[in-house]
């Protein structure tokens, strides 16, 4: 039997080859349709699968701890997705990956007032490490514009989504299964939602957006999203979202290897230094354990 540590290991290995590969998958979609109409129908899936689990294993369908569900739907689904998404349309997979993944830094800081969790002096460092990474991603040599700021706001809205997550977990007795479909059902209404006030061209139907809505909806939003909340309540919020740090790096390299994206000197030298302040942080909550 795997202890918790080594499992733990092995599904952020999935959710990270998954999620990783996930960014061209993305941008590639982008093409075909609206962001809110691809997002809307992916995250429909989701919930489609997520709710059938439920009713198959026969656990309650009844909504539980609504205002806090609500929060980390809107937080998790609707803001992160829709900003990320976004910043697909017009930027680059690659660096957009990176920025969405500042969010185990904003996990640290909003961990501190809300659940009490203090950052060590390691943290600080690895703070100070991705700031200056990010200074040089955004700096006007770098070319930073709109898809920059909303990959980078994406992750945090991603990150107070964990931080939430992680404080109803301590307080309350959720179930895992039944967190992941509410919150992506919660989530995804926002979706839908912004997709009827914001519409965009028609949907193109091909076989790739088919195969990229089911990618979306069946691996990504609902095995890897259940498996995401699971890793979530056994590890604490700093350790289990810097875990998946290998997610920007497959990221980026599946945007150069696949997409042709070329960055700048300053680019991969600020993504590099986002990615070794993700590793320090790693090993700062891995010895506070």
């Amino acid at each position: 039997m795997l202890n918790t540590r080594r499992l733990s290991a092995l599904v952020f290995g999935v959710i990270a080859l998954v999620w990783g590969f996930n960014w061209v998958v993305l941008k590639l979609a982008m093409r075909e349709a609206g962001p809110f109409e691809f997002l809307a129908w992916r995250f429909a899936l989701a919930s489609l699968c997520l709710f059938g689990a439920l009713a198959a294993l026969g656990r309650p369908l009844r909504l539980t701890h609504a205002p806090q569900m609500l929060a980390v739907g809107l937080l998790q689904t609707t803001a992160g997705f829709a900003l990320v998404s976004l910043a697909l349309v017009s930027g680059a997979a690659g660096k957009s990956a990176v920025l969405n993944y500042t969010m185990p830094f904003w996990v640290v800081l909003f961990a501190w007032p809300i659940i009490g969790e203090r950052p060590s002096r390691a943290q600080w460092a690895a703070i100070a490490l991705a700031l200056a990474g990010l200074v040089l991603l955004v700096h006007p040599g770098a070319r930073p514009g709109l898809p920059d700021l909303l990959a980078l706001a994406s992750g945090v809205a991603w990150g107070l989504g964990v931080v939430l997550t992680k404080r109803l977990q301590m307080r309350e007795r959720v179930d895992t299964l039944s967190l992941s479909a509410w919150q992506t059902l919660l989530g995804g209404a926002g979706l839908v939602a912004l997709a009827f006030a914001f519409p965009s061209r028609p949907m193109h139907w091909s076989p790739y957006l088919v195969f990229a809505v089911l990618y979306n909806g069946v691996l990504v939003g609902a095995v890897c999203w259940f498996l995401w909340f699971w890793a979530l309540q056994k590890l604490d919020a700093g350790l289990a979202s810097l875990g998946i740090l290998s997610v920007p790096v497959l990221g980026a390299a599946f945007g150069v290897l696949l997409l042709g994206e070329r960055l700048s000197a300053l680019e991969w030298g600020g993504m590099a230094l986002i990615v070794a302040a993700l590793a320090l942080s790693a090993l700062a909550a891995q010895r506070r354990r």
